[in-house]
């Protein structure tokens, strides 16, 4: 039983983005929304920010939503919420 639960969350963590590397499209630097406009818009959605950084090529933010805690990824040109853990 023991090994069929190992099993089942393996083929789980496959099933799920490794990062965000493989979630945002490679867009040049010069066409990413500066950081206070994302600020802006991911707050205007509800989140609170206790760091945002970038991350393969997303914007990356930590923090809380509807009081819970998120890591969520948006896309760097447009702003759109590609994934959240």
């Amino acid at each position: 039983m023991h090994k069929i639960i190992i099993a089942t969350v393996a083929l789980a963590a496959f099933a799920l983005p490794a990062s965000a590397a493989s979630i945002c499209k490679d867009y040049p630097a010069d066409q990413w929304m500066n950081q206070d406009a994302i600020t802006k818009k991911v707050m205007d959605m509800g989140y609170v920010i206790k760091k945002l950084g970038t991350e393969g090529g997303c914007y990356e933010v930590k923090g809380s939503k509807d009081g819970k805690r998120v890591e969520s990824y948006f896309d760097p040109v447009s702003g759109e919420l590609v994934l959240t853990k």
